[in-house]
């Protein structure tokens, strides 16, 4: 394991120690605040598809902005977990649509629409565990995003890419690897920040 692999590891520990403290209450309330603050994004203001995900766990909660979305009327696009740790992608049709699947997830019920229905996407919510102050994400190390990301640099794609933090999960700086993206904002309790667009090295 190389000293950058092994520094991710350390780094997801601590935060995921951190983020077990939380109560159930911090946690439903923190996912409104964030809902209202992720909503005010023009980049989510204007969109017709965002890809997101289901919050699980102690994660910042995604369920309330998931709905607020679909009101507006955005089509929102939520991950299925394939064997081979990459995802497709299939409708929110509400929560009601919601089920069950495998490593504590929850996937829509609907019909996956494969692999490049992300390509779709106006902005990309990503989960993730840390966000440094270059934009730089630390996710919990399954690689899924890093291939979705992967995938939307080669076909050209340039949605917004969102990660939603705790505030204390926003550092000064997250162990890097080559294959990692920064990303262009982060939506905590306390507010959004945004981040320059840099080249890939």
């Amino acid at each position: 394991m190389n000293s950058e692999m092994s520094g991710k590891s350390k780094v997801r520990r601590e935060l995921l120690d951190a983020r077990r403290l939380l109560s159930p209450e911090d946690v439903r309330e923190a996912s409104l605040v964030l809902a209202r603050h992720a909503l005010e994004l023009p980049e989510l203001t204007g969109a017709r598809t965002v890809a997101a995900y289901v919050s699980v766990g102690r994660e910042p909660g995604t369920r309330a902005l998931l709905d607020a979305l679909r009101t507006r009327g955005v089509r929102v696009l939520l991950p299925v977990l394939l064997d081979d740790n990459d995802l497709e992608w299939a409708v929110y049709e509400g929560p009601d649509r919601l089920v069950p699947a495998r490593r504590g997830l929850t996937e829509p019920a609907g019909q996956p629409l494969g692999r490049e229905a992300v390509l779709e996407a106006d902005a990309v919510l990503l989960p993730g565990l840390a966000v440094d102050e270059r934009g730089m994400r630390l996710g919990r190390g399954g690689g899924s995003y890093d291939r979705v990301l992967a995938r939307l640099e080669a076909a050209g794609a340039r949605p917004a890419l969102v990660v939603l933090l705790y505030g204390h999960e926003v550092v000064a700086r997250v162990p890097e690897e080559p294959h990692d993206h920064p990303v262009h904002a982060v939506v905590t309790p306390e507010g959004v920040r945004r981040f320059a667009a840099r080249p890939r090295a």
